[in-house]
């Protein structure tokens, strides 16, 4: 029995992918261990969306060397396929797979034995066309359902298409037959992930089928409670998409819209496909159907020509909407992107002033979207761990929820009246 280790730096769809590619170890009689844990062989699937991505890569691996030194240790991911040769340097590093060779990783790398220097396998990313169905489970109480990969959009800011391609889906017929599986295991919600989900139905660049489609399908198949849509660009979700999700039997209320400006100047430069205008219709129409629906909001600051008065455009406009929360995300320079070769870069100390008022507002954002759910009955899906004696869990409309331990709530639907929001930033529930 060889024993093998995983950590999975990003998003959701990371996880997908990382969950998938452990399966094929344990089908090969592997046994898959804890990341602390001293494991033979060492998996670390990258992100590259952020320079702090690219330096968690490099802890990692310093960390696994202290811990077990004659470790073989693998780096896959976006980060992998960007900058493969860099990461080959990293001391310790035994091998590098690109976007299209990590899903063949058994196969490509054989037992694992080390050679004399790294082993880097990276496609051209022009020629990856193939697309890899993933989804996780017995990771965490939710699965990340994965139903298309890659990016036909150009964002100036943004490695992504580098490190993924081009915009590719699974077929209907498949994502249901696997969702089909999950709901006869333990899960009760499937969150779709992907890279531009809204452009689902993309095979070989052809259009086959459509994300409302995928939707209204994955909505009939039996034994699922929840579906959760993990993030869908404004452009793409169109007012059929927000109309059947109000109405549909297992898709719940909480959209993730990305923004990234509130400046209809930045947002022609950072080449977004909408104006601010068609951002805060998108909102109005969710919440006319949908008035408790949670909307999460992406936001980038100190992109390249953002002034004061560029900046405070985006402030206001993030707080005339209706919405739950924001990620913010401080721009950094990203090799090969446009956004890097434009001129009147932010001084970084201005970055990260700019990001602790988003952050902050975000903060204000969420309480008083709480504060509104409270007294409302709600059904929580409580997490599988315990922490600190604490169990916690998120509402259909992504209200986190936390109340003293209890075994017999781990992966249930349960229902609750929200009481109060406590030091934690989550709400006290009175079970019904």
């Amino acid at each position: 029995m060889k024993t093998v280790a995983f950590y999975t730096l990003g998003c959701k769809l990371n996880f997908s992918e990382t969950s998938s590619i452990s399966r094929t170890f344990e089908e090969q009689g592997f046994t898959k261990l804890d990341f602390e844990e001293p494991a033979e062989v060492f998996v670390i699937n990258t992100c590259s969306v952020t320079e702090n991505a690219d330096k968690k890569c490099k802890k990692l691996v310093r960390d696994i060397k202290k811990r077990v030194p004659e470790s073989y240790v693998i780096i896959i991911g976006c980060y992998a396929h960007l900058k493969p040769n860099e990461i080959a340097k990293i001391q310790g590093v035994d091998a590098v797979l690109g976007a299209n060779e990590k899903f063949n990783l058994i196969k490509t790398l054989g037992s694992f034995k080390k050679t004399r220097a790294p082993i880097v396998i990276a496609s051209d990313i022009l020629e990856v066309e193939d697309y890899h169905s993933s989804y996780s489970i017995n990771d965490r109480t939710r699965t990340f359902l994965k139903v298309q990969d890659g990016c036909d959009y150009s964002c100036t800011f943004c490695t992504i298409p580098l490190a993924r391609g081009a915009s590719r889906s699974d077929s209907i017929q498949s994502i249901v037959k696997i969702a089909e599986e999950i709901a006869k295991t333990n899960v009760k919600e499937i969150v779709l992930t992907g890279v531009n989900i809204g452009d689902f139905g993309i095979v070989k660049g052809e259009r086959k089928e459509h994300f409302i489609d995928l939707c209204k399908a994955l909505d009939d198949v039996n034994g699922l409670e929840r579906i959760r849509i993990s993030s869908i660009e404004p452009n793409l979700l169109k007012d059929e998409i927000i109309e059947f999700v109000s109405t549909s039997k297992h898709f719940v209320p909480h959209f993730h819209i990305p923004l990234q400006s509130g400046s209809n100047e930045l947002l022609k430069t950072m080449r977004r496909r909408y104006k601010r205008e068609l951002y805060a219709e998108r909102v109005a129409k969710i919440k006319s159907l949908m008035p408790n629906c949670c909307i999460g909001v992406d936001v980038i600051v100190g992109f390249p020509g953002e002034t004061d008065a560029l900046f405070l455009e985006t402030v206001n406009f993030i707080k005339s909407l209706d919405i739950s929360y924001l990620h913010v995300f401080t721009y950094s320079e990203r090799e090969n992107t446009a956004a890097s070769e434009m001129g009147e870069a932010v001084p970084m100390k201005i970055r990260n002033e700019r990001s602790k008022i988003l952050r902050s507002l975000s903060h204000k954002l969420k309480h008083a979207f709480y504060e509104s759910q409270l007294g409302t009955e709600q059904t929580v899906l409580f997490e599988d761990s315990d922490v600190n004696g604490i169990i916690e869990g998120f509402t259909s409309n992504y209200v986190k929820v936390s109340m003293p331990y209890a075994e017999n709530f781990k992966n249930s639907l349960t229902k609750v009246i929200l009481q109060n929001i406590n030091e934690e930033d989550a709400v006290t529930p009175i079970l019904i």
